[in-house]
Formats: C-alpha cells, sequence, structure tokens
C-alpha cells in the first residue's frame, strides 16, 4: 500500500475545510496510508519586502525538506506547475506505485507559496489551475483528487 504524505504549511481553522478534508481522509483509509505534516507557516506583515518573503520562506522550506523523505516521490503545488487531468494524476499514482518508490508526498505552500528549495527538490510541479485558491481550499482539493484517483484505479464509477 502506497503511503502519501501531505505536508501543508499552516494550520487549518476553517471549520467547512477541516471537515471536507477528514471527509477525504476517511475515504481515502483503504487505499493509502495518509500522514499530514502542518509546518508552521512564517508570520509576516502585510507588505513584506522581497527579502523578508524570502527569509520567511526558506524558513518554511526547512521544515518541509526536512520531512521529505529521500525515497519518496515529491510533488510541488504551484501555480507554475504542469496542470493535468484527473486520469492523468491517477496514472502517475499508479506509475509511482509500481516503481519501487514507497511513498508520495505533496506539498502545498503557505500563503505566499514556497520556496524554490521545495520546488527544486520536487519531482514533479503540480497546478491545480491557472487560477489562484486559498491553500487550505488547495489541501481539501488535493485530497479529493487523490480519492478520485485510487476510485479511477480501481475502476470504480465515482469517477464520470
Amino acid at each position: 500500500m502506497l503511503s502519501v504524505k501531505i505536508i501543508c504549511v499552516g494550520r487549518m481553522r476553517e471549520k467547512f475545510y477541516i471537515d471536507a478534508f477528514n471527509e477525504y481522509i476517511k475515504r481515502l483509509q483503504p487505499y493509502c496510508k495518509l500522514q499530514l505534516l502542518e509546518p508552521t507557516e512564517q508570520k509576516l506583515g502585510d507588505s513584506p519586502s522581497p527579502r523578508e518573503l524570502e527569509k520567511a520562506l526558506d524558513r518554511e522550506a526547512e521544515d518541509i525538506l526536512s520531512a521529505v523523505p529521500g525515497d519518496s516521490y515529491a510533488v510541488a503545488l504551484c501555480i507554475e506547475g504542469r496542470e493535468m487531468s484527473s486520469e492523468a494524476l491517477a496514472e502517475l499514482i499508479s506509475k509511482v506505485e509500481g516503481s519501487g518508490k514507497p511513498r508520495m508526498c505533496f506539498i502545498i505552500g503557505g500563503s505566499y507559496g514556497l520556496s524554490p528549495k521545495v520546488k527544486a527538490r520536487a519531482d514533479l510541479r503540480l497546478s491545480m489551475s491557472p487560477m489562484t485558491f486559498p491553500h487550505h481550499l488547495a489541501r481539501v482539493m488535493l485530497a479529493e483528487q487523490l480519492y478520485r484517483s485510487f476510485k479511477i484505479n480501481e475502476g470504480s464509477r465515482y469517477h464520470k
């Protein structure tokens, strides 16, 4: 069984996001060993300087990169990443499962995104859309797409 680690900067506080995410976590239990890690989001003022932003993202990157096992396939979610269909994500998961890599890590940055260091470590940069979403909503969307991928791979009717 594939191990999946979701690394998402910052804690969710909105009950509706928490409830939706937890529903997909429950649905994913038969398909993968799922772990969630929530590194602390660095606090920044309303208009951080480029230097302040760089330092904050570098601090977050240290926590993220220390949590990504060397033998995992890492996916960084970022707007400049590659878009893919649900079927393509399902195919990727199937390939990783068959490749001998024991786990996948999906990385979602905080309000200001991800450090270039994290993106450089990623095996894949993935974009959900050219639109911008709150990072906590992206976490829910990722969980749903993971569930959909496993259902596609088993041939279920969940994916229409």
